[in-house]
């Protein structure tokens, strides 16, 4: 399929609606959308509920001064990029006269229509849109705990568990072995695992040219896998061993003290260094306050990403079930806004306007070599689903321009999707 222009998409999701009335009622009192999360759904949400809504009082809950983004953070682990670089504060959501509380949103009592601080305190809503992003279910892999992370980390929540597999790799002695458990759908960013195996064996091709990386995958198919595959071929020919799980690739034991991962059928893998990626669930809030059911998910309205749990609060970013939307960064911004017009039609008695869910997700492979895979999303009318004919992914062995292209697009959607969304 044809990959659609860049521009075209990035600029159609960012684009603001025009700005609605003020409500009808003169002297009546400013609506108050509450925002939980500051990650890219809840910020965008913020972001776009000041630009487009300025008759509405807008208040973000995040506990966190800074939010260092998932995308870009396999970089960091390549060497291309530094922590600093993907971390961005609150500053430009304050600037547009949002109110940025700095505490957990401690509970949410939605007879009440009020968000529990964990300081003390509590803030009212009309609207409530939750961004609680995800949660790692220890356990699920047995051995696999918050303390087995310090020694195995996961590094799917981007900070100092990133930090601490960077300290890892550099430790890691030519001709030892880097192992990644890559876990079964859904999961947070699905191209991430093979984009970090493609950025560890950057960074080992450079430092430690006889090391191994060991990719032991919970799933048979990946997201933009012949990409992936061709690139591992051309750029890194002997380092990258994937394993699907027919093959006994999905890990079903950890013992970090040993520094073995035990797979499904039986085999014991003894590694220098793992990054143990387990499965996931919707963030603490999500699940405590009745947004998520039984598989740890929150279900939504494809239409106005409203819980079908929990009347007047919204749902939005990668705690969502909304397949086949990916649980993506730029699928979170997508959610965020249409939750916030969706929230403001429901304050001011309108109906809300069909939502459009962009997806682009660039990877880097290696130096000036980029894929990315382009989709186009609506709701439909037992759920989200993808518009025919609306996107694809990077063509099969691409020239060398096509492949330098992608990596300065990936660039320019990075700062343009940052400054969008904290600017």
């Amino acid at each position: 399929m044809q990959v659609p222009s860049r521009r075209r998409i990035i600029a159609g999701a960012f684009a603001a609606p025009a700005l609605l009335a003020a409500p009808a009622v003169l002297g009546q009192a400013r609506a108050r959308l509450v925002v939980v999360g500051g990650g890219f759904g809840g910020a965008a949400a913020a972001r776009h509920a000041r630009d487009a809504y300025p008759h509405v009082d807008v208040t973000l809950v995040e506990p966190n001064r800074s939010y260092t983004t998932c995308p870009f953070s396999n970089l960091v682990l390549g060497g291309l990029r530094t922590m600093a670089s993907i971390t961005h504060d609150y500053s430009g959501l304050a600037r547009r006269g949002a109110s940025v509380v700095h505490d957990r949103a401690s509970a949410i009592d939605p007879a009440r229509r009020v968000v529990r601080l964990a300081g003390g305190g509590e803030i009212p809503y009309d609207r409530l849109v939750v961004s609680p992003g995800i949660d790692m279910r220890w356990g699920a892999i047995e051995g696999y705990d918050e303390a087995a992370a310090q020694a195995f980390p996961h590094a799917w929540q981007p900070g100092a568990q990133t930090e601490l597999l960077r300290r890892q790799l550099e430790a890691i002695p030519d001709g030892g072995v880097f192992a990644m458990s890559v876990p079964a759908n859904p999961f947070r960013c699905p191209p991430g695992p093979y984009e970090r195996a493609s950025m560890v064996a950057r960074w080992m091709k450079a430092n430690r040219p006889r090391a191994k990386i060991l990719v032991l995958d919970a799933k048979d198919a990946f997201s933009k896998q012949g990409l992936f595959l061709d690139a591992w071929k051309e750029l890194y020919p002997g380092m990258i061993e994937w394993v699907p799980a027919t093959k006994d690739g999905r890990v079903t034991r950890v013992d970090a003290g040993a520094r073995v991962l035990e797979t499904a059928f039986g085999a014991r893998h003894r590694v220098d260094v793992a990054n143990v990626v387990p499965p996931q669930r919707a963030g603490r809030i999500a699940v405590e306050s009745g947004l998520a059911d039984a598989g740890g998910w929150c279900p939504v309205s494809p239409r106005t990403l409203e819980s079908r749990l929990v009347p007047g609060v919204h749902v939005v970013g990668d705690a969502t079930i909304a397949q086949p939307l990916p649980k993506s960064g730029f699928i979170a911004t997508a959610h965020g806004k249409h939750a916030v017009d969706a929230a403001v039609a429901a304050i001011e008695g309108r109906e809300a306007p069909d939502p459009v869910y962009f997806n682009t997700c660039y990877s880097l492979v290696g130096d000036g070599y980029g894929i990315s895979v382009v989709g186009i999303f609506r709701a439909g009318p037992d759920g989200f689903v993808e518009t025919p004919n609306s996107g694809g992914v990077t063509p099969r062995n691409p020239d060398a321009r096509q492949r330098e292209m992608e990596t300065h697009n990936g660039e320019a959607w990075y700062r343009s999707i940052t400054a969008a969304t904290f600017g």
